[in-house]
């Protein structure tokens, strides 16, 4: 819009504009003065160079708008100033974005001063409240003090959030405004943190999530300002982002959204530009501090323990000023970090659960592996982070020599030898001594744990746990069956015999034990134990080491001769159980082949559905390709209609100029804008032409009226002294009639009062008993709500159970209906079966009879040439007249007595048997003759 309501012009220039606005301000339209600063910011003329008058133009506009709470309108403005300063001043626009986040702020804890004053400025502290206020808390449910926050101080705080999420969209994605976006999402965190705003947190995180993904998804679309994150100093920025997003949720304690903030931190070092390993030192060190406390949260006691190993060896490579205390106390909570994680590893429980709950917690695995800065090779099948590598490593790196004698013997009793009777009981007075420890392990202001590290007695729980799961699995070496008064006996830790069975059960359910409870014996079983690789690896291992001591002891001295007989009776027997030992070592190779394949089948089927997502998302991108064409279609259409109504237009404006008698060459362009300004300069001098006239005219009037007026002036006094003398008459009568009036109503008063006064006892006792019997109506009237409600709930209830039996008898119908069809079918096909096979058996008889006469005929035919080769030879006979012998012996002749098929006697015509006459005349009765002679004597068809 170039002009405000109200007023009148195109859009001033700054200075003018400013002006403008303060008299509009000072007469009250803020609305008018907000649209004029509007119009100078967002003018196309004005944005092309920037002037300290358009930065003023600003301030005034930002002002203007938060005392107007248009957040929109600031939004537009500071896109448009962006525009204007990015090239050219781009601390101005800090400084307006700073004015702007500022005056919020202001404003918003003005609001909540204005608050707290209102609630301190309560009068009467021992009043009731009044009927209003209790039915708005009734009908609400709020209190006074959260209406008056609702009403005065949540609009300016909603305004102040929508303020730093403008500025956020306003910065984003902009290489010049780089340092101003980092500025503007620490106030923001600061403004979370301050207020304690979670929801608008996790809104925030989300929003600066999806700048992310947007830069990063498109950053093949490069621009003059785009933010390339390939440069160091832009990922160094966009990483301190992520890092002061990580503080403030772990300040506002949203482990989930500090969780998710590790996982950015993560994508960003993933695309670090070439030459840079990671973030800086001191960050990282924050990094594993913070995982530090996002795994105790979450209980990940693993994954904590890792995050603790990782700081403690990030810390000792890069911090040289950590003291002794503070690489005692780091080592200590590593170790004990450690030894809490429970024996049994969460993937070998998802692998008794079946082998997708497997692949699941093992890509879980690798991506926790990932974030603890561990480099993870997906096609390696084993897991990387369990607790058996954790305490190897802390073997290797000689922790157990940082840490206090009080945790090596922790570590010692858990890890140590084999002791399950004098476990636990070894452990209760070390952990006791927890506290104290911790507390002389204070740690300095070097140590990036902080005075979490001197915390060691939050471990106890988690010991005392491992301790009890570590002298079950002992105990189940040793026995089959024990008491489970003993076996309470053994766990001195206060705890009760339900808490131990549920800690029992759950290493039962991950596999680690296999034992059973009998509560009606008292006893615990520990039978159906499989032989278990750690069992034969450690405790036979064990066994053979303390009978070699043994052996030790009994004999300490052997003679050469009897160690040799030894030996090679060792080898002999070696030598006997290596087929074996190879056998089974071939089947655990086939084994592990098999698995690997498995595994490898898993992965191509995986890279499979890949391969297919990847084809529908190239399906996708092919759709977008085509909307695109037909919106460059559309475009290019619009285009074309576009210039013919310009064309159009050129038309209409040289028709108009040939009709004011000016000329246009021809194929010359009419300017629009020359041709409106000379229009509008015609327009004009009619317009002053008019106002000289109406200017004269106004004069003449000025004069004729002010004569008029000294003519009247003398009159209008002498009437004015008149009218004065008579009102002063008249108002000296009305108050005297009026304090009359007075003094005979407070009479009447004064009499009505003393007559009602007898009456207030009464009124007040109606009163109650009619306040009374409407709360019994009311009452009343609520038990019937009450009752019609509950008899409709009923009535619905009755219609449904009725719609659920009407649709399971018309269920029941259908199924008898498609029983009673499919039974028909069966019958129906059944019988076509069966006529289909009574068809083909009659077919069969017919065609063996068919073949048993035309073997009959063929023999009869064999012996009539052999009777004519013994006489004479019978006269020559046309090829025409000598049918085929089959052919004859199917005309239906002369057979005396023989069989014709009913087949062959329909064919031929003739009579079978004895029949009548057939194509050669044959008739009935007569004996078999030749065909010459049957051709003689017969009459013949031809």
């Amino acid at each position: 819009m170039s002009r405000f309501r109200g007023g009148g012009g195109v859009a001033l220039k700054p200075e003018n504009s400013l002006k403008r606005a303060e008299e509009l301000i000072g007469v009250g339209q803020k609305n008018n003065a907000l649209t004029t600063l509007h119009d100078t910011i967002t003018n196309k003329r004005y944005q092309r160079n920037w002037t300290v008058a358009l930065e003023q133009v600003m301030y005034k506009y930002v002002d203007l708008a938060v005392d107007m709470k248009q957040g929109r309108k600031v939004k537009d403005a500071l896109i448009n100033y962006r525009n204007t300063c990015q090239q050219i001043n781009v601390g101005s626009l800090e400084e307006v974005i700073n004015h702007l986040v500022d005056v919020a702020s202001e404003r918003a804890e003005a609001a909540q001063k204005e608050a707290q004053s209102m609630l301190d400025d309560m009068g009467d502290l021992e009043a009731e409240a009044s009927p209003e206020e209790m039915v708005l808390s009734y009908v609400s449910g709020e209190k006074s003090a959260d209406r008056t926050d609702r009403e005065v101080v949540t609009p300016w705080f909603k305004f102040l959030w929508e303020t730093h999420r403008n500025v956020l969209d306003v910065l984003r994605n902009n290489s010049r405004l780089e340092a101003l976006y980092a500025a503007a999402a620490g106030r923001a965190f600061a403004f979370c943190q301050k207020y304690k705003r979670t929801t608008e947190f996790r809104r925030l995180c989300d929003i600066l999530r999806n700048h992310l993904q947007t830069l990063i998804k498109y950053r093949e679309q490069a621009g003059r300002d785009r933010t390339d994150l390939s440069v160091p100093a832009t990922w160094e920025i966009y990483v301190d982002m992520r890092f002061n997003q990580l503080h403030t949720a772990c300040e506002l304690e949203l482990w989930a959204e500090a969780f998710r903030s590790v996982e950015d931190i993560q994508n960003l070092v993933k695309e670090s530009p070439k030459g840079i390993k990671g973030p800086k030192a001191s960050l990282m060190a924050v990094y594993y501090a913070r995982l530090t406390q996002i795994f105790t949260r979450s209980e990940a006691k693993l994954y904590n323990a890792y995050a603790w190993f990782r700081l403690f060896m990030f810390s000792k490579s890069y911090n040289k000023n950590l003291s002794q205390n503070d690489v005692a106390a780091m080592a200590s909570n590593v170790v004990l970090a450690a030894l809490s994680v429970p024996p049994y590893d969460a993937e070998t429980a998802a692998g008794a659960r079946g082998e997708e709950a497997r692949i699941n917690e093992q890509e879980r695995g690798n991506k926790m592996a990932a974030i603890l800065g561990y480099n993870v090779d997906r096609r390696e099948g084993r897991a990387l982070l369990t607790r058996a590598n954790l305490l190897a490593d802390l073997e290797r790196k000689g922790l157990l020599q940082l840490v206090p004698p009080g945790i090596k013997a922790i570590y010692t009793a858990i890890e140590g030898e084999f002791n399950p009777l004098h476990l636990c009981k070894a452990l209760v007075p070390l952990l006791d001594s927890l506290p104290a420890l911790g507390e002389s392990l204070a740690p300095t202001a070097a140590c990036p744990a902080g005075p979490s590290a001197a915390a060691l007695d939050a471990y106890v729980p988690y010991l005392q746990q491992v301790a009890l799961v570590r002298t079950v699995r002992q105990l189940s070496e040793v026995y089959s069956v024990m008491r489970v008064s003993d076996l309470s006996s053994l766990a001195p830790f206060g705890w009760t015999f339900s808490q131990s069975e549920a800690l029992i059960l759950e290493s039962v359910r991950h596999g680690y034990l296999h034992a059973r409870f009998d509560h009606r014996n008292g006893t615990v079983h520990f039978s159906g134990l499989e032989l278990e690789n750690e069992r034969v690896k450690s405790h036979i291992s064990t066994a053979a080491k303390r009978l070699a001591k043994a052996l030790l002891l009994i004999a300490p001295k052997e003679s050469a001769a009897t160690a040799e007989t030894r030996r090679l009776a060792a080898i002999r027997r070696a030598l006997e159980s290596a087929g074996e030992e190879n056998s089974r070592a071939l089947a655990r190779k086939i084994l592990i082949e098999r698995k690997k394949e498995e595994a490898e089948r898993l992965m191509l089927e995986k890279e499979l559905v890949l391969e297919q997502q990847r084809a529908a998302a190239e399906a996708l991108a092919q759709e977008a390709e085509e909307r695109r064409q037909a919106a460059e279609r559309v475009r290019r259409e619009e285009e074309r209609i576009r210039k013919e109504m310009e064309e159009e237009e050129q038309s209409r404006l040289r028709a108009e100029l040939a009709a004011r008698g000016k000329k246009i060459g021809e194929g010359e362009v009419v300017d629009m804008a020359a041709m409106k300004a000379e229009l509008q300069r015609e327009e004009d001098i009619k317009a002053g032409e008019m106002r000289r006239k109406l200017t004269k005219l106004a004069k003449l009037m000025d004069h004729m009226e002010r004569a008029k007026r000294e003519e009247e002036a003398p009159l209008r006094a002498e009437e004015a002294i008149n009218r004065l003398k008579d009102e002063e008459v008249a108002w000296a009568a009305d108050q005297e009639a009026a304090k009359v009036a007075f003094r005979a109503a407070w009479e009447r008063d004064m009499d009505l009062k003393s007559r009602i006064a007898r009456m207030a006892d009464e009124a007040d006792s109606y009163g109650a008993a009619v306040q009374k019997r409407r709360a019994a109506e009311l009452e009343a009237m609520r038990r019937e709500r009450e009752l019609a409600r509950e008899q409709a709930r009923e009535a619905r209830r009755e219609d449904r159970e009725m719609t659920r039996k009407r649709e399971y008898v018309r269920r029941c119908r259908m199924e008898i209906e498609e029983k009673r069809r499919a039974e028909e079918e069966a019958l129906k096909k059944e019988e076509d079966e069966k006529k289909a096979r009574e068809a083909a058996e009659r077919q069969r008889k017919n065609d063996e009879i068919a073949e048993r006469q035309r073997q009959r005929e063929a023999e009869i035919e064999a012996k009539a040439r052999a009777e004519r080769g013994g006489a004479a030879a019978p006269p020559a006979v046309s090829s025409r007249e000598a049918p085929a012998p089959v052919a004859s012996a199917a005309s239906g002749g002369a057979q005396k007595g023989g069989y014709v098929p009913p087949h062959l006697r329909n064919r031929s015509g003739g009579g079978g048997g004895g029949g009548g006459g057939g194509r050669d005349g044959g008739g009935g009765g007569g004996a078999y003759r030749p065909p010459a002679e049957r051709s003689s004597g017969g009459a013949s068809r031809w």
